[in-house]
Parts: structure tokens; sequence; C-alpha cells
């Protein structure tokens, strides 16, 4: 099985169970789900669980291509009973959940670490797609499944269930926080964008985040992610840096304005939604208030 070519699905019994090992985090979760449409879709009998941690099981909730959301054990893993057991998140602990699983099939991309729990490895995407340049996530995720013999079809936007409420007032979401400086806005320059936008600005941030400097405007902090979900799924427009959020939104088809940092804007651009994505070698400081008016003109949100 190992080194050539497997169709993987083609020796999966009808309605085999598979399981799909994505432990987190909120960006790699919400681009997960155009591969498991990828995989529902060359395969409807199949029996999808995924594998994740309970703080991001929100994304894949109302998900009709997933019939169940196991928590990150061994023993709910097992029970299971996978016939084909696929590792996309690469580290030590999804490793150990997929060499444990007892799938028949145990596959994982042969770059990852640990790859001699697989007895599928799957080449780099780039391999997988016959391309030379670099991929998106979403991609590199999807090729896993057309290497598994999935068929090979356009790569669907990103897929989350939400609660769309009709008559609602206009309103932008804009998401000022980041995973570190160098992939953060300064804040001033967000709060003279919101001057400038025609609809209701509501700031969003985690948990343990800061929001303070918004105060003259909404702002939701540490909202449950159904609750996310909800707000972006109704929203009018994503404004934000590179984060989770920004997926999620381009999972509902709004217009994006993602603010890179250090990312690569290639392999984490906003996929399949009207958006702008604006980078800078001289680093993130170095956008001006101007761009970022300038680009949510071109998507022709009112500024």
């Amino acid at each position: 099985m190992v080194g050539r070519v497997l169709r993987v699905l083609e020796n999966l019994p009808d309605r085999a169970r598979v399981a799909v090992v994505r432990l987190r985090s909120l960006g790699d979760c919400v681009l997960t789900t155009p591969a498991i449409q990828v995989l529902k879709q060359s395969r409807p009998d199949l029996r999808i669980a995924i594998v994740v941690e309970d703080r991001f099981a929100p994304i894949f909730e109302g998900n009709d291509s997933i019939e169940e959301i196991l928590p990150p054990a061994i023993p709910p893993l097992r029970s299971w009973r996978p016939q084909l057991c696929l590792n996309l998140h690469g580290g030590s602990r999804s490793a150990a959940l997929t060499a444990a699983s007892g799938a028949q099939f145990r596959a994982g991309f042969a770059h990852f670490r640990f790859a001699h729990t697989y007895n599928v490895r799957i080449p780099r995407a780039q391999e997988v797609l016959g391309v030379g340049r670099v991929v998106h996530t979403a991609e590199h995720l999807a090729s896993a499944m057309f290497f598994l013999g999935a068929r090979r079809i356009e790569i669907p936007r990103a897929h989350l269930h939400a609660d769309r409420r009709s008559g609602a007032k206009p309103y932008a979401v804009i998401h000022p926080i980041a995973s570190s400086p160098n992939k953060t806005w300064p804040a001033d320059r967000f709060l003279a964008v919101a001057a400038k936008l025609e609809i209701e600005p509501v700031f969003i941030g985690g948990p343990e985040d800061n929001l303070s400097a918004f105060d003259a405007y909404r702002t939701l902090a540490g909202a449950p992610l159904a609750e996310i979900k909800d707000l972006l799924a109704n929203a009018t427009l994503f404004l934000g840096n590179d984060s989770g959020p920004a997926h999620m939104a381009a999972a509902f088809g709004l217009p994006v304005v993602v603010i890179f940092g250090a990312s690569n804007v290639d392999v984490w651009r906003p996929w399949k939604t009207p958006a702008e994505a604006l980078n800078s070698p001289d680093g993130i400081a170095s956008i001006s208030t101007g761009q970022v008016l300038e680009a949510l003109a071109r998507l022709r949100v009112h500024a």
C-alpha cells in the first residue's frame, strides 16, 4: 500500500465508516469542510465522522456530510469502527489516534511527522494535483481525497451551517485580533475604517481578547463559536486580520477584506468568496487605511 497509488475508496464496502482526524484549529477546521464535501460527493454512501477538539466541534455541527463528531480519544474512535482513518492534522497526538483507530486503511501525508504510522502515505498536494505552484490549504486537504480515489471535481467553498435571518439590519463584522503582533493591524486604523462604513460595525474577539479600544461600537468577546457562526452568516461584510473568523466569513460567501502579516497569502487567502487580501513586504503596519478603503471600494462595499 505504501509508495504507490492505492485507490482506497474503491476498496471500501458500501456504507463504510470513515474517521477524519482534524483536531484544531479554527481556520484549518473550516478549510477541512471542502475536502469532506469532495469525499461525500464521490461516495455518498460513506458514513463520515470527524475527530476534533470540543472547542472547534461547532464548525462541523449541522454539516450534512458528517454523521458523527467524535472527541479526540481512542475509545470513541475505536467504537466508531472506521475502515478508513485519515489524518489531516499531522501532529503526534493525531498520529497516535490514527494508529490506534483499528482501521484497515490508515492514511496521512507522507511528509507529516510519524509517517511510519500510516499504511497509506499521501504525496504532497503538488504531486497529486499536478502543479508546481504553492497550493491553498483547501487544495492541500482536498488533494488527499483525490489521492484516495475521489472524483476530480472543482474544490467547493467551505461549508458551515448557521441560522439565516431575513430582514436583518446590515452590519459588518470586524475581527481586529490576531495571534501575534506581526499579524495584527493597528487598532486605530480599524477604527478609522469603521468610522467610514455606512453600516454598523461589530467587533469580535476571543475570550481573552481585549476589545476595550473599540468600545464606541458593539463588541462581542468570547461568544460561543455557534453564536459567531450565526453572526457571520447574517453579516454584510467581514474585515479583519488573517485569522479563523476570516475563513468562517468566506464560507458564508461574504465579501471579505483580510489584512495579512507574516502568513503566506497564497496558502491562506479567503477561499471561493469575493475577497481582497492585502499584504506588504514591509509588514502589516505599513498597510494604510486608504488601501483598506480602496479594497472595500473594489468589492463595492460602501464606505
